[in-house]
């Protein structure tokens, strides 16, 4: 289940079920430090933290080994690849499970699935984004900020999802399922507040979708989408699950030639290309 670490292509993610010996996943935070000669100082950063993770392992079988080497060695194409870190737990981006975006925009990390509706910003607060809802049937989606499908899933794996805090006790709470190509398959929907399905066979990708179930307008702040069996809790800020790239990448055979001391280095990436 996704409480290891999953890595891959969508679609064809596999599970390393080993423990690794050493695990560092310290975010790249893009700062650059200025000092003037009388001590003052000035710091430039990017706009975003970027994600990288650091993995080791003792002893790793080779089939395992073997997979981690053509990923790094990009026998099957460059990327990127999605990593599935077992200390994520809620999945949306940290803005997006926040309710916010870019303050002016047009509230891209959503999209209406259905029936009258609009995704609006607040005239109070810039970058915090509500959703309109006209008619009982309106629809909201979450949309995948990386991958085009959704969020990356492997069929058998067990997903939950729940709606913004301020959506009514009347609302919906749905997962649609979608192939590789992002082509629709199925949905799960419950009315409740959160919704738990397994995710079918032949699904890559799932995208969150919520319905209010009475016209009004409600902020998107406090949604929550976790795999594994996680408990969806409105108070887990966003983790993401961002492209990544190998950078480093290391593989000592041991004496047992069958094992292998694997290292590996990621950096999540806004496309890999080569």
């Amino acid at each position: 289940m996704p409480h290891n670490l999953w890595i891959g292509r969508p679609g064809a993610l596999r599970e390393i079920d080993q423990a690794a010996k050493s695990w560092d996943r310290s975010a790249d935070l893009g700062v650059t430090e200025f000092r003037a000669l009388g001590g003052r100082a000035t710091v430039v950063y990017t706009p975003k933290a970027v994600r990288r993770l650091k993995l080791s392992w003792e002893g790793l079988d080779r089939e395992t080994a073997t997979y981690l080497d053509r990923l790094a060695r990009r026998a099957d194409g460059p990327g990127p690849l999605a990593v599935m870190d077992p200390a994520s737990v809620n999945l949306l981006e940290p803005a997006q499970a926040a309710g916010r975006d870019r303050a002016g925009s047009t509230g891209r990390a959503w999209f209406v699935s259905g029936q009258p509706g609009a995704v609006v910003e607040s005239s109070t607060v810039k970058g915090q984004f509500g959703f309109q809802a006209q008619a009982a049937e309106s629809a909201l989606a979450w949309r995948g900020a990386y991958w085009a499908g959704g969020i990356p899933a492997v069929p058998g794996w067990t997903v939950s999802f729940r709606v913004p805090t301020a959506f009514p006790d009347t609302c919906t709470a749905q997962v649609d399922f979608k192939s590789i190509t992002g082509d629709y398959l199925s949905s799960a929907s419950v009315r409740d507040r959160q919704i738990t399905a397994l995710v079918p066979p032949g699904a890559a990708f799932v995208t969150p979708v919520a319905k209010p179930g009475a016209i009004g307008s409600y902020s998107l702040a406090n949604a929550c989408f976790t795999i594994g069996g996680d408990w969806p809790d409105e108070n887990l800020p966003g983790d993401g699950c961002p492209p990544m790239a190998i950078t480093a990448y290391s593989d000592v055979p041991t004496a047992q030639l069958r094992y292998r001391n694997v290292s590996i280095d990621l950096l999540e990436v806004a496309g890999a290309n080569g």
